[in-house]
């Protein structure tokens, strides 16, 4: 059984098949062991990670993930689809029973995509109030100038949705090339952006997440665990700062 955020007692309650006099009793007894120390407490708050044994059977011993996934062009950022690969069918197959999928990236669009089975930690990334902040790499069809920057910097209106995107930082780095910056994660938002000077884009790569920057050494389709120093450096709670 896996538990969600909650109480000790109901986990015990629902896992053991007993009612909550008999659950006083297995913590009275100490026979509760909760991330390696005897539980006292029937309202111990626990969560789908806690480590919990009891008489020596061990009830839930489950580790969060934490994944960075080179995403290619052509591949779908869903768990299912009929017509084209998801990213769950790049991760082995233990793996890729555990995780979901945090935000995604088009199917045109390449570069790095987060997975992991920590829901808090996604929630809190996603969060707007995180304002964790999203580097891409575009390549346009059309020559890039000064006024591009300037519209980026002071937001676009767009009907549809009747809002106003944050500002976002807009860098030239070619004629053709540009690092853009977004505090927000809109519909098709950096292609509709540069909808508005018709100018197509030819290539998007997401490269950075907050802190957190692609591994150059993952090649497309390649994935490995986050560290612990960049789990920390990104700021937002995950299992192993509770």
């Amino acid at each position: 059984m896996q538990s969600k955020r909650g109480r000790l007692d109901r986990f015990l309650s629902v896992a053991l098949h007993i009612n909550r006099k008999h659950v006083r009793l297995l913590l009275a007894q100490g026979r509760v062991i909760v991330n390696g120390d005897p539980a006292k407490d029937i309202a111990l708050p626990i969560n789908e990670f806690s480590h919990i044994v009891c008489d020596g059977q061990v009830l839930q011993c489950i580790s969060p993930i934490y994944v960075m996934l080179h995403k290619p062009t052509g591949v779908v950022s869903a768990t299912k689809d009929d017509k084209h690969t998801c990213v769950v069918d790049l991760l082995d197959d233990q793996l890729k029973k555990q995780v979901h999928l945090v935000g995604r990236l088009d199917l045109n669009t390449s570069g790095l995509l987060l997975l992991t089975n920590d829901s808090r930690w996604s929630e809190a990334l996603m969060l707007p109030e995180a304002k964790v902040t999203k580097e891409y790499w575009v390549t346009l069809a059309n020559p890039l100038t000064s006024e591009y920057v300037k519209a980026f910097a002071e937001g676009m209106y767009f009907d549809y949705e009747g809002i106003t995107t944050k500002p976002a930082e807009l860098e030239i780095v070619g004629s053709h090339r540009a690092k853009v910056t977004l505090r927000e994660g809109r519909y098709h938002q950096i292609k509709r952006m540069f909808g508005r000077f018709r100018n197509p884009v030819v290539e998007l790569h997401r490269h950075q997440i907050g802190s957190l920057t692609l591994d150059p050494r993952l090649q497309p389709g390649q994935s490995r665990r986050l560290t612990q120093q960049e789990l920390q450096a990104l700021d937002v709670p995950f299992a192993h700062s509770s």
